[in-house]
């Protein structure tokens, strides 16, 4: 079972935006509150364009939702924005069990081979 081309995109902007540990962080920091890009900002030691830059890509990678609220913008993270990265990780886990399975199988079952001291 494969993964759709759009959920193969997806899953690649996903992967493409999480490679960097600081965006990792700030996905940490909007999963379960809206914050403010100041109030993103204000939890590391890089400039407030820098965390623009990152907030944009993760944006981009539909990981975040951003709201406005007068002149602020508000982060929150999208639990569905993970899905076809979490869809792609299945596919790979289940093609390697089945993998795994299928060498097992394969395998001669030791006890059973001729000359075998039981």
């Amino acid at each position: 079972m494969g993964l759709t081309a759009l959920a193969e995109d997806r899953a690649d902007a996903a992967l493409r935006a999480l490679a960097e540990p600081r965006r990792r962080a700030i996905l940490r920091l909007v999963s379960d509150q809206e914050r403010s890009a100041g109030e993103i900002a204000a939890e590391f030691d890089v400039s407030r364009p820098a965390i623009s830059q990152h907030l944009a890509v993760l944006k981009d990678a539909e990981l975040v939702t951003e709201r406005r609220d007068g002149a602020r913008r508000l982060y929150l993270a999208r639990r569905e924005g993970l899905q076809a990265l979490r869809e792609l990780l299945n596919d790979l886990w289940g093609s390697g069990l089945a993998r795994a399975a299928a060498l097992a199988e394969a395998q001669p079952d030791p006890d059973a081979m001729p000359g075998r001291a039981r």
